[in-house]
Formats: C-alpha cells, structure tokens, sequence
C-alpha cells in the first residue's frame, strides 16, 4: 500500500481485530488478521500490542496451547472505548477524503 499507516491507526486496527474474539486472540493470529487489510509485519505489530497493554486498552493471559504457553491478548473496556472512539473518527475522516477524491468542496 502506497499510504503511510500511523500508530492510531494501526491501534484502531489492533484493536477492532481483538475485539472480534470475547475471549481474545494470540500474536500471530492478531499479526494474520491485521495483514488481511493492512501489511504489517510481526516487529512492527508486537510494540502496538505492548503500547496498548501499557494505556490498559488490552490484558493479556497465557494459555498452554500444544504443550507451550501461548500469550492471548483481550480488549479491556478502556480498549473498547478508545475503538469507539477511532470508528467514529475514521468515519469522519475518510468521508472528507471521499469527498475530495470525489471532487467535493474542502
């Protein structure tokens, strides 16, 4: 993709795709979720992960899977507030950049 993917939305994006598992979602999972609208590779995905544990938008759990540990991340209600928010302002600005795309007024 030719545009730039800031760190809000690749929060909105880490975001939407947790909240969609009520009981979470592991790493690699979140990493193949979020490579499905967006190329992001594993070293650009997990300080996301961890910035978002530290602002209390996601908890993290670990479960044996195969006979190892395999680390679940879940949205908090801090995270599901914070998605609200980004929904509502994605909404917003990808309709004016529509709009100028569609050779509306600014």
């Amino acid at each position: 993709m030719v545009f730039n993917t800031g760190a809000a939305l690749l929060d909105a994006i880490v975001l939407a795709v947790v909240s969609k598992e009520e009981a979470g979602t592991y790493g690699y999972r979140i990493t193949q979720d979020v490579r499905k609208a967006i190329d992001v590779s594993e070293s650009t995905l997990y300080p996301v992960l961890r910035r978002l544990l530290k602002d209390d938008c996601l908890e993290v759990y670990d479960m044996e899977f195969g006979g190892r540990n395999r680390r679940y991340y879940k949205i908090t209600e801090r995270g599901m507030a914070q998605l609200q928010l980004y929904k509502t302002e994605w909404k917003e600005y990808s309709a004016r950049i529509g709009n100028i795309f569609d050779g509306g007024e600014l």
